[in-house]
C-alpha cells in the first residue's frame, strides 16, 4: 500500500477507467457501503452482516454477490458457513477514504479526528451514550 504519492499525469487506459467506474458503481449503494465498512475490521458471515446492518439476509447475500463479482470482497468457507472479507487493503483504504471524506462534509469534528474517548462514544452501540453534539449527561449547555 505504499503507492507513490506523486501526481501522475498520464491518461488512464479506457479499460482501467471502465474498471474504476464499476468500483464506484458498487459504492453507489448505501447497503453495499455499509457492508464494506463493516468488513473493514473483520470477516463476517451473511447472517452476521445482515444483523449488523439491519437488512434481510437474502438482500445482503445479493449485494455480497455483486461485491464479489466486482472483486471487492472474497469468501472463505468453514463448514457450511461462508465468511466474507475485503479483497485487499486497497478496498479498505478506498472505503475508509470515502467515509472520512464524507465526515468532513458534515457538521462538527469528523470522527476520524476525534480522540480515543470521543471515538469510544462514537462507536458505542449504547443508544444512551451522549452524541458528538450533545453535552455529557448531568451537564447543561
Amino acid at each position: 500500500m505504499n503507492a507513490n504519492k506523486a501526481v501522475c499525469t498520464r491518461r488512464l487506459p479506457d479499460d482501467h477507467v471502465g474498471l474504476v467506474v464499476e468500483v464506484f458503481r458498487m459504492l453507489a449503494d448505501a447497503t453495499r457501503v455499509q457492508l464494506l465498512w463493516a468488513l473493514g475490521s473483520r470477516e463476517m458471515s451473511v447472517n452476521d452482516l445482515a444483523a449488523h446492518i439491519g437488512k434481510p439476509a437474502p438482500s445482503v447475500s445479493q449485494h455480497l454477490a455483486k461485491l464479489r463479482m466486482a472483486r471487492l470482497v472474497r469468501t472463505r468457507r468453514e463448514g457450511t458457513t461462508i465468511f466474507y472479507s475485503l479483497d485487499n487493503d486497497h478496498v479498505r483504504q478506498l472505503v475508509t477514504d470515502a467515509v472520512y471524506n464524507a465526515e468532513h462534509a458534515g457538521p462538527g469534528i469528523p470522527g476520524h479526528h476525534r480522540d480515543a474517548t470521543e471515538l469510544a462514544i462514537l462507536h458505542s452501540d449504547n443508544p444512551d451514550a451522549p452524541s458528538s453534539h450533545a453535552a455529557p449527561k448531568g451537564r447543561r449547555i
